[in-house]
């Protein structure tokens, strides 16, 4: 999720963000192409050979045999954040698109290939974390009277439906690759944490307690490992997950246990707001940022 001020604009920071790849069992971290501007949210295609992300309101990827990078027709979606994901079936993506009339972030469906943006939310803010494994519903944070909660909502569109209630600051939603899960991150117990229930939103529970703030919960393809983005709690308040700040990636068991460090970096917002796993459930992707 993004909070952004009405009437957005492509965000600009002023950073040089560099695309890498860890092992996230050894810490290798591999530098693939550092860019001179904003890039954010990485995500890989299922055979391996494609990373897409955002960057100034469009949506690119990034063919790492060749190291080039294209630009997705996405029509009149040109204001895109860091909330995008890819369909299962890797013929379709879904976006969040900042749209003109009030700035407020909007979920969109349109093939991959590129195309017209078919709206699926009608109502805004709402941010895209995940699709289900069978294709059938999406998962969203979204801002309601005031309050952050988790939605789903089938991914051709429909009825949106709420998945917690007076449950603190809800965001970060993402299937488990059987299903029968949804993982996000709540302050429900005072710091954000990760939680986890079952995916109609019965039987919540917390599988983090540390003294760091805990964001964005990414599955394995395999269903093992479970990845986040820790934020310092004297540094940041509980609800928030900004940009240019210093970080850890932690990795986790998906049953719980005790999170540990696997990389530390200068980044936050932008650097894995989707699931970034590579399809071997080793290796994932992620952005770190250099200030101009």
């Amino acid at each position: 999720m993004q909070i952004l001020n009405a009437y957005f604009t492509p965000t600009y920071r002023n950073v040089t963000s560099t695309l890498e790849i860890i092992d996230v069992f050894t810490g290798v971290r591999e530098s693939i192409k550092t860019f001179d501007h904003l890039i954010e949210a990485p995500e890989w295609t299922l055979d391996s050979q494609q990373l897409y992300f955002n960057s100034l309101g469009s949506i690119y990827s990034l063919h790492l045999a060749t190291g080039s990078v294209s630009r997705l027709d996405t029509g009149f979606a040109s204001n895109c954040n860091n909330d995008h994901v890819i369909s299962p079936c890797q013929q379709n993506i879904a976006i969040s698109h900042n749209v003109h009339e009030d700035g407020l972030s909007r979920i969109y469906q349109l093939p991959l290939s590129g195309g017209v943006p078919i709206l699926l939310t009608p109502i805004g803010p709402s941010y895209l974390h995940s699709w289900s494994p069978d294709g059938k519903t999406l998962a969203y944070c979204a801002e309601r009277n005031g309050r952050y909660d988790i939605y789903v909502i089938p991914s051709t569109g429909g009825v949106e439906k709420a998945l917690t209630r007076d449950f603190g600051h809800n965001d970060g939603p993402e299937f488990s690759p059987c299903g029968r899960y949804i993982y996000f991150n709540s302050t429900h117990s005072g710091l954000m944490q990760i939680w986890r229930m079952e995916a109609d939103g019965a039987n919540p529970q917390q599988l983090t307690r540390g003294l760091a703030n805990h964001w964005f919960p990414h599955i394995s393809p395999d269903g093992k490992t479970l990845v986040c983005i820790a934020y310092s709690a004297d540094d940041v308040e509980a609800h928030d997950h900004p940009a240019n700040k210093y970080v850890q990636l932690m990795r986790m068991s998906t049953e719980g246990g005790e999170p540990e460090v696997f990389a530390e970096l200068f980044g936050g917002q932008g650097t894995i707001n989707v699931n970034a796993w590579a399809p071997d459930s080793r290796r994932l992707a992620f952005v770190s940022y250099a200030l101009k």
